[in-house]
């Protein structure tokens, strides 16, 4: 299934996407229903079977809504984490004059960086150097504390996409990573969290980037460094996982500080990435200053 949170003029909506169309569980049961995407992932084992038959059922037609017609929403706009992997395409460690990690790495994001689908990046009066990152981003779907590979993905809900936008030049200056890669809007996340079930292997999944119609990144999940298990492992025997975390798996090559010349974003440019089975994350660009 894929899930997506929407608005319509009125209400906001637990929905779920089929083709061009969007159906509101919201509205065929509110009750069981919020339109809160982790509160369903942390009711999952109760909710997921009864959203499955009320699809079905579909009995109230005006519970379904084009997909042109509403505003798609971030999927999850408060995780409790948001966590990163860095460096995680070999490809992309070259590009960054890098040598491959020998065990992931970490940094975070926070929910002010968090937008949806549509939704403008918006460029800070204090940067000139910013950046775009395709990445498949894994849903946690239960509590999960020291667990094993072959575990892990037990413990996944499903898979959306993220755009890591960095501010490269705060990034390197500070010498660690956090103001560079948190700043509001840096997080664009969606359009939709398709569950697991539906992403039979998320190693061989195409992922590509275009900015302003032109393709800057374009890959496949299989050359990631680090597998999603093992990053989940990873992350477990450190934190507890919650359901409706976010892990970030890295982004492939192509980026704009590994290109000659270098490729910054700016105001008026339009960003589109593309993952296999998930779908199509796009964003516009704006200079902060400029909305002032």
């Amino acid at each position: 299934m894929k899930f997506a949170i929407f608005a319509t003029k009125t209400k906001q909506h637990l929905g779920v996407v089929q083709g061009d169309k969007v159906i509101s569980l919201t509205l065929l049961d509110e009750k069981k229903f919020p339109p809160c995407l982790k509160t369903f992932i942390e009711n999952n084992k109760n909710l997921r079977l009864q959203a499955e038959q009320k699809i079905k059922q579909k009995e109230n037609e005006s519970a379904v809504f084009s997909l042109a017609e509403v505003n798609i929403l971030p999927p999850i706009s408060q995780p409790e984490k948001i966590i990163c992997v860095g460096l995680n395409y070999t490809d992309h460690c070259k590009e960054t004059g890098m040598e491959p990690p020998k065990s992931p790495v970490i940094f975070s994001k926070y929910a002010n960086a968090i937008i949806g689908e549509k939704d403008s990046i918006e460029i800070p009066i204090n940067s000139s150097e910013v950046d775009f990152e395709a990445e498949l981003v894994v849903v946690i779907g239960k509590k999960a504390k020291c667990v094993t590979e072959e575990e892990a993905n037990n413990y996944v809900f499903g898979y959306t996409i993220m755009n890591d936008i960095s501010a490269r030049d705060q990034q390197f200056a500070d010498g660690q990573w956090s103001r560079g890669k948190t700043a509001d809007t840096f997080a664009p996340i969606g359009p939709v969290i398709v569950t697991c079930d539906e992403v039979d292997n998320p190693h061989e999944l195409s992922i590509s980037l275009k900015l302003n119609d032109e393709i800057m990144q374009n890959s496949n999940t299989n050359n990631l460094i680090f597998t999603v298990p093992q990053i989940i492992s990873f992350l477990s025997q450190s934190m507890t996982l919650k359901p409706g975390d976010l892990i970030a798996t890295g982004t492939p090559p192509g980026v704009g500080m590994g290109r000659n010349p270098k490729v910054w974003l700016k105001d008026g440019d339009n960003i589109s990435i593309k993952i296999e089975k998930i779908g199509t994350l796009t964003n516009s660009v704006c200079n902060l200053q400029t909305l002032k």
